[in-house]
């Protein structure tokens, strides 16, 4: 059994065995990583942090060095069977080209990031007049790398908007699935689209 964190936990058991992953902001490839030894899966990551392309390549990822702003017409259409955005898009100044070429690139794609409405960053907006600071989320206004804050509403209509289906949608808080009130009670949001 891989011990995995709970947040990609979720997205490996979404992944069917056998499928072509391209891993978009890869980390350290410990997805990709189990996804590969476990459930015999094939594919690429991408990373913009040397670190971590020199740590998913000690794990024997394939991994390429680029910056996702770029967007991904290197790879062809229909290229991958799952592609994999994990905590990535509210960093990224082009949300909607990426959003498009992750539907073009792959049949599936898995999307998640922390929900801007979850019950605690509220609060501490509201009541300590202060942006979100969390262990999912340890920055502070003025170094983090979330440049788009969004709530699963958000979401739901910047895919209607650009015509993504949404497949299935897990919202989680420490570890725990989520099912009533998760646009205020999920700290963080997974998204199955084609």
């Amino acid at each position: 059994m891989i011990e995995l964190r709970d947040d990609l936990q979720l997205i490996y058991d979404w992944i069917p065995a056998g499928s072509r992953v391209l891993d978009l902001g890869c980390g350290s490839g410990e997805l990709l990583s189990a996804l590969m030894r476990q459930k015999n899966c094939t594919g690429y990551g991408v990373e913009i942090d040397t670190e971590g392309v020199i740590a998913s390549m000690s794990r024997g990822i394939n991994v390429i060095q680029a910056d996702l702003e770029q967007g991904l017409r290197d790879f062809d259409s229909g290229s991958f069977d799952v592609l994999v955005l994990s905590q990535t898009i509210q960093a990224m100044q082009n949300t909607e080209t990426i959003l498009q070429d992750l539907t073009r690139v792959a049949r599936q794609a898995i999307v998640s990031f922390p929900n801007f409405g979850y019950w605690k960053n509220r609060l501490q907006i509201g009541l300590s007049g202060h942006m979100p600071v969390s262990e999912r989320m340890p920055y502070q206004w003025y170094n983090t790398p979330n440049i788009h804050w969004c709530t699963l509403h958000d979401f739901d209509r910047l895919c209607a908007k650009n015509h993504i289906r949404v497949l299935e949608r897990t919202v989680m808080t420490a570890g725990r699935r989520i099912n009533i009130l998760p646009n205020l009670l999920g700290s963080l949001a997974f998204y199955r689209v084609s």
